[in-house]
Formats: C-alpha cells, structure tokens, sequence
C-alpha cells in the first residue's frame, strides 16, 4: 500500500528524507585545483618505515648518513621537509617527509635518475635498509592553499603528525571549515604544514605541528578552548572524520625541521 502524507507520523518526514540521495551538482573542478597551493606546484611525499626494534640505532645512522646528501645534491630536484623517529603512538618507527619541487615531473625524473644511474653508495643504502625494515608505506599529497609553508626552524622541538581519514566527499567541506579556523592556531607559531593525500590512502589529511616540549603541547592545546570560534571549528569538523591518530615526533640531527 503506497504511503501518504498523511499516514506519516510528526516526525517521520524528515527521517524517510534521510534514506534517500539528495542531488549533488555536477563537479567542476577536482580537489587538487580547488584545495592545493596555486603559486607552486610541489608534491609531498610522506614516509613511514617500521624499523625492527633492534635496528632502529643503525638505521638512524644510515639515513642521516644518507638523506641529507639527496636533499643537497641539485641533481634531484627534491628537498627533504623533515625526518623523524616516533616517540608516541607507533614504536620504533622512522617518518620522512620530502618536496618534489615541480610536482609529479620531478618526483618521476627522481625516481629515474635513482633507478637508472644508482651510485653504489645509494644501492648499498637501499640494500642496508631494507635489511632493516618490517614494513613501510607512503602517500603522495598536496598542501592546503590556506596552511603555513613547512619551512625548515630552530629547536628544539618536539612535533605532532596528526591525521585524519575523512569521510569520502567530504575533503571540500573539512577545507572550508580550516580555511577560517587555522587562525586560532598561528599565535604560538606551532602550524608548520597541511596535507591531503592524491595517491596512497585516500580522503587522508595531515596536520605538522610544533611544540617546545610536551607541557607546551598541552598548554597550547587547552588555551585554543578558550577562543571565540574554535568550539564551533571542532563542532562541524568531527563528524566528518571516519578515524583519526596523534603521532608525538623527535627530529634527527639532520632533519630541517628541528
């Protein structure tokens, strides 16, 4: 029997609404061209190796042995953002971030100048690595127009990576939202860069930042609260997130980012 107005009980409407897709337009351009910085074109790509626990020592040697010597070898055209070791959430694991200045261009002439002209000394590098490793896995992302430039500072510091797994079609609306709210986040100086991922995980977002040590992390992060706006950005940006993880991040030696 077919269901009318009437026989819909107050408060049922709106309920029999939520069943069924409302129309979308059409889009008109992708994320990346709505979201990305417009003045560069660079690519991230962001690591993360799990080291076996009695290697993580070694390997720490080697990368800075090793990384350092890419990032400043103008025969790449790729700058090495930061690298780390986790301190809190996932153990014995290494993070590295780089920038392929020129986007997907030049991580490719990177990859083909590794692969096909490989030094003896870089081969003998991937060699030892991978000796060491348990797994590993990486992501190709974008920075938000609207977020700091990951730029190399001074330390010490400790950094949090906390990322995010958005619901699917909701990238655009999560922008929106930290396009305004990043403001409440700059008086320390603690945003250090924003991500979204192009290939990898997808819908996954990355937020760097900085703090002085652990007391500051937790100084920082209660004084947002008492801003006009930030309760509001927290309101309407949790319900687009599927899952979500805090690292707690002490920089190499060598890492830019100190």
């Amino acid at each position: 029997r077919g269901m009318t107005s009437s026989s819909v009980r107050p408060g049922e409407d709106s309920w029999l609404k939520s069943l069924f897709v409302r129309k979308v337009d059409p889009r008109k351009d992708a994320h990346s061209n709505l979201l990305a910085k417009k003045e560069t074109s660079s690519l991230y790509k962001l690591q993360f190796h799990n080291v076996k626990p009695e290697c993580l020592e070694a390997y720490n040697k080697i990368c800075q042995e090793m990384l350092p010597k890419i990032h400043e070898d103008k025969h790449y055209p790729c700058t090495l953002v930061g690298t780390w070791n986790t301190w809190y959430g996932e153990q014995d694991q290494a993070v590295h971030l780089w920038r392929y200045e020129g986007g997907y261009p030049a991580l490719t002439e990177v990859m083909n100048k590794l692969k096909g002209n490989q030094p003896k000394e870089f081969a003998q590098f991937r060699k030892a690595r991978s000796d060491m490793l348990l797994s590993r896995k990486n992501q190709l992302l974008l920075e938000f127009s609207f977020w700091n430039d990951p730029l190399p500072r001074s330390g010490p510091n400790i950094y949090e990576l906390r990322s995010y797994q958005l619901r699917p079609g909701t990238m655009i609306e999560w922008a929106n939202y930290w396009a305004r709210g990043i403001r409440f986040r700059q008086a320390s100086n603690e945003a250090v860069g924003g991500f979204f991922s192009q290939i990898g995980q997808l819908y996954m977002v990355h937020h760097l930042w900085a703090y002085k040590d652990l007391q500051s992390w937790e100084d920082i992060r209660k004084a947002v609260w008492h801003k006009h706006g930030w309760d509001e950005l927290v309101y309407y940006t949790v319900p687009l997130i599927q899952e979500m993880e805090s690292r707690i991040m002490i920089p190499l030696k060598t890492s830019p980012l100190q």
